[in-house]
């Protein structure tokens, strides 16, 4: 009775979402875990206490997607955006 009500196809989007939300969570979990500055996992650089590693943060924060979309325009679709809103198109 209970696998009817559940697996209805109705509710494969809902699965597909949540799966999704899921595994970018795991995604970010693991970037942050492995090649964060402030992590540290092993017992020998927790002994080390607080770092001043600037360089290392630096190339932490300016990763490749915050590189690609820096000097793009904050909007998803441009020319839908400039179509209705461009006065000289009217």
């Amino acid at each position: 009775m209970a696998p009817n009500r559940w697996l209805r196809p109705e509710v494969y989007p809902l699965f597909a979402a949540t799966g999704v939300a899921v595994g970018i969570c795991g995604l970010s979990l693991f970037r942050h875990i492995t090649i964060n500055p402030e992590v540290r996992v092993n017992k020998e650089n927790r002994a080390a206490g607080i770092l001043e590693n600037f360089a290392e943060g630096e190339k932490y924060k300016e990763h490749f997607l915050r590189k690609f979309v820096r000097n793009k325009s904050p909007e998803i679709m441009p020319s839908v955006n400039g179509f209705f809103t461009d006065p000289s198109r009217n």
